[in-house]
């Protein structure tokens, strides 16, 4: 099974937790997602330990998980926390200078994403949403992992065990396709100017980049999670 494949069905298990299909607290039984999803449990048990490591399910048992119960207001504060941070980590790039490889590595980030968006809005579906998610997620780790601070690594490690907020965490909606093929190109496009300003050297504008590209998250997550407190288990 390839990684698109694989990205694809742990795309499939998200979308199931937060549409509220698998509700908070219930136990996943293997044998029966497994046939749900036309999969044998080998991918599936793959899929469920990348959910666990975004904090979306939990080990309950020997080698059983459940969905796990969360704060909005944590999701919430926890990608603010993740804009300072990112924002902190891309500043010192820029002020330190990025490297050729870091900057390869960025614009092939780029041009994925473009040719994600130049499809439009009904080509955002199954394995572009892999795709995307995938590239969100590198663009960010390029940049965390390029400023080589230990302590914000750490910080942002610890921050994205809570649902929804790694970048590579993205959460779509069927019922609103085109209102989020528009925020998420919106971010793509910030996505270059974040490049653009990191790769100049403007240090606390490239901050300031960061810290706004995670309202895009907020905004999409509000969008796609219109029944988010219940999924959450909240009151």
């Amino acid at each position: 099974m390839n990684e698109t494949t694989q990205q694809t069905i742990v795309q499939a298990l998200r979308t199931r937790i937060l549409s509220g299909e698998l509700a908070p607290g219930q136990r996943l039984v293997e044998a029966h997602l497994a046939g749900s999803l036309g999969i044998s449990r080998t991918p599936l048990r793959y899929a469920l330990s990348v959910l666990a490591t975004e904090g979306l399910v939990e080990r309950s048992g020997a080698r059983g998980y459940i969905v796990r119960r969360f704060s909005v207001t944590d999701v919430l504060n926890a990608i603010d926390v993740r804009g300072v941070l990112e924002g902190l980590a891309a500043r010192s790039v820029a002020e330190r200078g990025a490297s050729p490889t870091l900057a390869r590595a960025l614009q092939d980030c780029l041009r994925e994403g473009d040719a994600i968006f130049q499809a439009g809005a009904g080509a955002l579906g199954g394995d572009a949403e892999a795709r995307y998610a995938d590239m969100n997620g590198r663009f960010h780790a390029l940049i965390v992992e390029a400023a080589q601070n230990h302590a914000v690594s750490a910080a942002l490690g610890l921050n994205d065990k809570i649902p929804f907020v790694s970048p590579a965490t993205v959460v779509f909606d069927d019922a609103a396709r085109q209102q989020q093929y528009m925020m998420l190109a919106y971010a793509h496009r910030q996505h270059h100017a974040i490049v653009g300003a990191l790769l100049k050297g403007e240090g606390a504008r490239v901050e300031a980049l960061m810290k706004e590209h995670t309202h895009i998250s907020k905004e999409s997550l509000n969008l796609s999670v219109e029944h988010l407190h219940l999924i959450a288990g909240a009151a």
